[in-house]
């Protein structure tokens, strides 16, 4: 609610320990906040709670289900988002049905575990050179301090978790965010 209230462009529920009617139920509720503040909502790895809960889109990373075996009516009723950690899997990524690709761990993080080591500002400038006009959204790592900085590298836009979740007033994190992305130059 603070982060939609704060001007969050997107809201993503990320339940990865979550049982089904859990996870069902926090997607009903997020869907409600966010379509009444305008702000588009994605699911994490699961289309069948996306469509379910009328989200706008699903988030799918290296280990789930990809783009192309998402049923038809599944995606064209969904925006389709696909987490990238090297040029190898941004260029197969590039070839699938998506609507934006992720890139990361920019920095090192601590919000969530990664297989990967961070890659750095250089690296997110290659993958937003070979991404080309498809949005690029880094992540990993990233808070007000270094959001302009993954913006000025050629990210469309970044996506936080403690930045926000964790700080002492969401909705002015946000805001922040949301000033620093929009005054970085591009």
């Amino acid at each position: 609610r603070a982060a939609c209230a704060g001007g969050a462009a997107v809201v993503q529920l990320r339940a990865k320990r979550a049982i089904d009617r859990e996870a069902l139920a926090w997607c009903r509720a997020i869907r409600a906040i966010t379509r009444e503040s305008g702000t588009l909502f994605i699911v994490n790895d699961r289309f069948d709670l996306a469509l379910a809960t009328g989200a706008d889109g699903v988030h799918v990373g290296q280990g789930d289900l990809p783009p192309g075996r998402i049923p038809p009516e599944a995606r064209e009723a969904l925006l389709i988002g696909r987490s990238t950690h090297d040029a190898a899997q941004a260029r197969e990524a590039l070839e699938e049905s998506i609507d934006y690709l992720a890139f990361g761990p920019v920095f090192g993080t601590t919000s969530k575990r990664s297989a990967y080591d961070a890659r750095g500002l250089a690296a997110l400038g290659e993958i937003a050179a070979l991404a080309g006009r498809l949005p690029l959204v880094a992540i990993g790592g990233i808070d007000l301090d270094r959001v302009a900085e993954v913006i000025r590298a050629g990210a469309a836009a970044a996506a936080v978790i403690s930045a926000v979740a964790a700080a002492e007033d969401p909705g002015a994190a946000t805001r922040a965010l949301v000033s620093a992305i929009e005054e970085a130059p591009r």
